[in-house]
Parts: structure tokens; sequence; C-alpha cells
């Protein structure tokens, strides 16, 4: 039996489990009205739909708290629309939907090293390290003369996503990147 939680203990970034759904409250508020009982109004995002919504709970309402498993994965590669990983503990391969990934499998390397948070079994978020590091392989040459800051170009990196680079990066060089928003960072 999974443990109950009071939506009066709720905390920006629990995770409890909604209609089935591990969910993650993104902001609770305790209302204590002038007339009527006190209730709690929260913004909560479903984990395994990606969808943010507000909904509103008794106050002292018991709501089963979600069990969200962390393991550490390496990424072995991509096939048919389905990311290949391995559980760097028992070496399990198992595949994963690119839709379960979202934007981040842009930024995926072989062999990377990856954090996957799972539900009951299946695969409800996949946390990829902060920064990487990766190779242009196309992009326009720089010009001479051209230094003007904040003046940027596109470039293609070696995972194949686009970014966006200073004027003076040039194809071959290695650069970091944000996986989080597909940032440039600095060379490498």
């Amino acid at each position: 039996m999974a443990e109950m939680t009071s939506t009066t203990d709720w905390r920006n970034g629990m995770t409890v489990e909604l209609d089935g759904m591990p969910t993650l409250i993104l902001e609770s508020n305790h209302v204590k009205p002038g007339k009527g009982p006190a209730f709690v109004r929260a913004r909560l995002k479903n984990l395994q739909t990606g969808a943010i919504y507000e909904r509103t709970f008794r106050s002292a309402e018991k709501v089963a708290a979600a069990l969200l498993e962390r393991r550490d994965m390496q990424f072995l590669y991509e096939a048919d629309g389905e990311y290949h990983l391995m559980d760097t503990q028992s070496y399990e391969q198992f595949p994963v939907r690119g839709e379960v990934i979202g934007e981040q499998r842009r930024f995926l390397q072989e062999n990377m090293q990856i954090v996957v948070t799972t539900f009951k079994g299946s695969v409800v978020d996949v946390e990829l390290p902060t920064t990487i590091e990766t190779e242009i392989t196309s992009t326009e040459p720089g010009v001479k003369g051209d230094t003007v800051s904040n003046t940027t170009k596109a470039a293609v990196i070696d995972t194949g996503a686009t970014v966006q680079v200073p004027l003076f990066i040039d194809r071959g060089e290695r650069i970091r990147v944000d996986t989080r928003t597909g940032a440039y960072v600095s060379r490498a």
C-alpha cells in the first residue's frame, strides 16, 4: 500500500499519485476563505503526459505519495524511434520511446550517462547531464572582422542538433552546450 500524504503537508517539488498517474506539485497554496472550509489550490504536472493543470483539494485530504525510482543508465543507440538504454548496475537493456525523452533527445550521445526516473516500471523522465561536450560538424565560416558581441550563427553539432554559436566558432571545434536550453556555453 502506498504511503499517504495530506494536502496540507504538500511542498513544491513533491510527487503524488493522482488518478493513477505520477504528478509533480509545481505550486501549492493553502487558502482559508472568510466563510466556508479551508482548501488547497495546486498547480500540477502530469509526469507521463507533461500536461500542466490546476486542481483544488479539500484541506487535509489524503493522497497517495508517488513512489518514483531513479536509476543511472547509459544511452546505447537509437533505432526506429526507440532509444536503447542500459542499466549500469544490472546491465539490463531496454528501449524507451522518443516521446518520453522529448526535446532532449537531440543532445543524446552514444555511451552518455543519464538518470532515468521510473514509475511502476515505466519510464516517466530522462535527465541528461547539464552540459555536453560536442563537435561542430557544419557552420558558415567566420569572416575576419566579425567580432561584434552577441552576434550568433547557426551551427550543426555531431548529434545533428542545430545550436546558435558566436561568429568566431568554426567547423571542427569542440564546444559545450547546455542540454536544458540548447544554448552555447563555451569552447571545450
